[in-house]
């Protein structure tokens, strides 16, 4: 059995390893992290060697630190990392390079269309009639795009979003509201097999998907770290947010909202941004909370867009694709029967 895991902002850590009996065995660590001293490798092996094969990650990193000399230098890994690649060789995660890549950069459509070629997309990458896909969001009017899970009331103030020309909308996976202004922001979906995140936490699957654009934002000059469970950040504050849906035939949806040139002011007039979630992200003003992309990079969004799309091409293979004229009805469908209704905006008042 082999396993791998990338781990967001380090190394790469690879497993071998048979199952005999219900334990693990025949087990080797390799990778392209550092190890001091280099003897710790054989330590590790031995640690994990014998475990059952049902062990999880805590289990197996204790089992490492408790075999690890004092003083042992891991860089660019920890044993939590090396639990996760076993993992994801016990239950044959797939990776990266096992999928053919599509990217989809589409002329603007409605913010429900792209909140319903969301669901198409996932469903049919589920399906095994899709390549797993990256698309680039593209809007033709601004709007307020609040989670699954979030009050309509408590998010949104309907007079402010009428005053600055945000329609309200709501979305199929939870976390929180985005505000999605003309040329203010960056979204993206990943449409993904859930065997590309076998073996993963939930955590932990929201920064395994999201490291590729990490290593795209370091490429521009911003030095893009995640902080759990789902915000991508840099030195200077916030940058953005990632939010997932899972359905039931093994579709993954992964999108993140990335503020480029975001107005903190219309923000905090459209939505309801209470004091006590300002203070969770240690700020006291929403201006403050998100910080846009330009002012540290001073790139046309246009070309930040084509910098993630090549980063994305490198890491991945992929090649150029479109929606296609019948994903596209069937979006246009469901924002007829579901994201347009008054049903779905307020399933939770």
């Amino acid at each position: 059995m082999h396993g791998e895991y990338k781990v967001p902002g380090g190394k790469l850590v690879v497993v071998d390893l048979e199952v005999e009996a219900g334990r693990i065995s025949s087990f080797h660590l390799a990778g392209d992290f550092f190890l001091e001293p280099d003897t710790a490798l054989e330590d590790i092996n031995r640690a994990v060697t014998g475990l059952p094969d049902t062990a999880e990650v805590p289990t197996i990193a204790a089992a490492i630190r408790a075999q690890l000399p004092d003083g042992v230098q891991m860089l660019g890994f920890t044993p939590e990392a090396v639990g996760t690649a076993v993992r994801r060789a016990l239950v044959t995660a797939s990776t990266w390079s096992d999928f053919e890549w599509e990217v989809i950069d589409d002329p603007a459509v409605s913010p429900m269309t792209n909140l319903a070629l969301d669901e198409v997309l996932t469903g049919r990458v589920g399906d095994g009639r899709r390549k797993p896909t990256l698309r680039i969001w593209e809007w033709d009017q601004s709007a307020v795009v609040i989670g699954s899970f979030q009050s309509y009331r408590n998010e949104v103030d309907p007079e402010g979003a009428k005053r600055h020309g945000f329609q309200v909308v709501r979305r199929i996976s939870g976390g929180g509201a985005m505000l999605m202004g003309a040329e203010q922001i960056i979204t993206y979906s990943l449409y993904v097999p859930s065997s590309l995140v076998a073996g993963l936490t939930f955590a932990d699957s929201y920064a395994f998907l999201d490291d590729w654009v990490l290593q795209a934002l370091r490429e521009v000059g911003i030095d893009a770290t995640y902080q759990p469970l789902n915000d991508i950040a840099s030195p200077s504050g916030k940058i953005g947010g990632a939010a997932q849906k899972r359905l039931a035939n093994g579709g993954v949806l992964h999108h993140a909202t990335l503020s480029y040139d975001i107005d903190g002011q219309v923000m905090t007039e459209v939505l309801r941004i209470g004091r006590e979630k300002l203070s969770d992200k240690g700020t006291t003003s929403a201006a403050k909370r998100v910080d846009p992309i330009r002012s540290q990079t001073g790139m046309a969004r246009r070309e930040i867009l084509d910098r993630f799309i090549a980063s994305f091409q490198k890491f991945t293979g992929a090649e150029r694709g479109h929606v296609t004229p019948d994903e596209l009805a069937e979006a246009e469908e469901l924002v007829r029967t579901k994201f347009s209704t008054d049903a779905w905006l307020h399933r939770v008042p």
